[in-house]
């Protein structure tokens, strides 16, 4: 039994993984100007000398790359917070993670013109890491109930979206646009240097997540029986809210507010690899790449010649599958 579940589980992220790599590949391929299979791969071996390197290189390669980490980050992000909280519908928006993030990044880019990129994910895990702690604070009594966490979380992230409101309309005028698409959730125009500012928080975090699969497990049978089993509770929620903040607010520094992946890719992942974190945290990474992948592929070719943001796509995605959980939840 043991051997055909480790062979389901191999499969599916051989499966995840195969999708992911066929995706981006087609992702590279087409677009205002199609390129030939052949020459994209002449292109990421080195080989290319045509024109096309170019826009493979330094134009479609950094785009893509940043969608497979976005969305790999945002999806462990509500895979860990769901986890902690207990809850399905948790997700980075709900705890003030996302709110937290977007007002600090609008804060830096009102106050700080000429700044550089790499501070950009520093800003936003550390607004996002103040959003939380003071959800914590307001949520403690004798311990954290996940219960207080999700209400106090809400009435958190509508402060910060009314917060990130008011800056924007007494900043700069000149910077209303670039906000207002940095806040739609948008990875057009993605470069280099935004891949290196954001891959060394997903090469850490999620592997130090991965850590705690166990932990979470643990916890996924109540508070009691956590207890009893020997888990240090309060400090493993410390931990694990550290570290999905720190994917979630890395995530939305570069890429603004992409909205529902956090919700959807956990809720997919348990459908295929059952409850065990362990399988369930890599699978969400993977199935969170792909979400966003399709949402950027959807905004870049189905209105040609506007690239419409690809946190337009998550959402209208995303706000029919929360309403559907709601209702489920309801009826039960």
């Amino acid at each position: 039994m043991l051997k055909h579940r480790r062979r389901k589980y191999m499969a599916i992220l051989f499966t995840l993984s195969l999708l992911v790599a066929v995706l981006s590949l087609i992702c590279l391929s087409i677009g205002g100007v199609r390129i030939p299979i052949k020459e994209v791969f002449l292109s990421l071996i080195g080989r290319n000398e045509g024109s096309s390197d170019l826009i493979v290189m330094q134009f479609r390669l950094p785009r893509i790359a940043a969608a497979l980490l976005i969305g790999a980050a945002l999806s462990v992000s509500g895979a860990l917070l769901q986890g902690v909280v207990r809850n399905p519908l948790a997700s980075p928006d709900l705890l003030g993670i996302t709110g937290g993030a977007s007002v600090a990044v609008v804060a830096f880019m009102t106050f700080f013109a000429g700044y550089s990129v790499h501070w950009v994910p520093f800003i936003a895990i550390a607004g996002a890491y103040i959003a939380v702690a003071l959800n914590y604070v307001l949520a403690w009594k004798k311990g954290v109930s996940p219960f207080r966490l999700v209400l106090i979380g809400i009435g958190i992230s509508s402060a910060m979206g009314a917060l990130t409101m008011f800056l924007l309309i007494s900043g700069p005028a000149y910077l209303a646009a670039q906000v207002l698409n940095w806040m739609t959730g948008s990875i057009y125009g993605t470069n280099w240097r935004y891949i290196e500012a954001l891959w060394p928080w997903i090469a850490v975090f999620i592997p130090l997540s991965l850590l705690y699969a166990k932990e979470l497990n643990i916890q996924s049978l109540g508070e009691e029986a956590a207890v009893g089993l020997g888990s240090r509770l309060q400090l493993s929620r410390i931990l694990l809210l550290f570290y999905s903040v720190a994917l979630a607010g890395a995530a939305v520094g570069v890429a603004g507010t992409i909205s529902f992946i956090g919700l959807l890719a956990p809720h997919i992942a348990r459908r295929l690899a059952g409850n065990s974190y362990l399988i369930l945290i890599p699978v969400s990474a993977l199935l969170g790449a792909i979400i966003l992948l399709l949402a950027d592929l959807a905004g870049r070719m189905l209105f040609q010649p506007l690239d419409i943001p690809a946190g337009v796509f998550t959402a209208g995605i995303g706000a029919p599958f929360f309403m559907y959980l709601l209702f489920k939840r309801k009826a039960v």
